[in-house]
C-alpha cells in the first residue's frame, strides 16, 4: 500500500522566475527553512543526483538522504525519487508548474510507503509531509514574491 499527498500555492511571479528559484538546488537552503546543506554529488543531462541533509529535528537526529531530480523545462515538470530511501521504502516526487490568473501555481505530488520499522507508518507521514509543504510553499512563495518586487523595482 502506498500513500500520497498533493499540495500546493499560487505564486505571484512569472514563471520563468519560479521555474528558476525551485531549480536551483544550490540555493535550496535559502529557499527552505529545513535543508541545512545540499551537496551536488552527480549531472549527467538533466539528471542531478544530490545529497539532502536537514537541520536536526526535534530529537537533535539529523536526517541526510540521495535524491535524484530531473526537470522537463518543456513541460515545465520535475520528477524526482530519493535514491537513499532511509525509513521510506521509496518516495516519488512529482513537481508541476502553471501558469494562473494571479501567477503560477506550483504543485508538488508525492508517492511513498514507509518502511516496517520506520518511526512513523504511512499515515503519520502524510500528516507531517502535508503539514510541512504547506509552511515551506508558503516560505517559498514569500520569497520568490519578494525577489519579483525586486526585479520590478530595479527594471522601474
Amino acid at each position: 500500500m502506498a500513500a500520497h499527498t498533493e499540495n500546493e500555492i499560487t505564486v505571484n511571479a512569472p514563471l520563468d522566475l519560479v521555474w528558476d528559484m525551485t531549480n536551483d538546488l544550490e540555493h535550496w537552503t535559502q529557499l527552505f527553512s529545513e535543508y541545512a546543506s545540499v551537496e551536488i554529488l552527480e549531472r549527467q543531462g538533466r539528471k542531478t543526483t544530490f545529497r539532502l541533509t536537514m537541520h536536526p529535528d526535534e530529537n537533535g537526529k539529523v536526517w541526510s538522504w540521495v535524491s535524484e531530480r530531473e526537470p522537463v523545462p518543456e513541460t515545465r515538470t520535475v520528477t524526482a525519487r530519493r535514491v537513499e530511501t532511509g525509513p521510506f521504502d521509496f518516495m516519488e516526487i512529482f513537481w508541476s508548474y502553471h501558469e494562473v490568473p494571479g501567477g503560477t501555481r506550483m504543485r508538488w505530488v508525492q508517492d511513498f510507503a514507509m518502511k516496517p520499522d520506520a518511526p512513523v507508518d504511512d499515515a503519520g507521514m502524510t500528516a507531517r509531509i502535508n503539514a510541512n509543504s504547506a509552511v515551506q510553499l508558503e516560505l517559498i512563495r514569500d520569497k520568490i514574491e519578494q525577489r519579483a518586487r525586486e526585479q520590478v523595482a530595479v527594471a522601474n
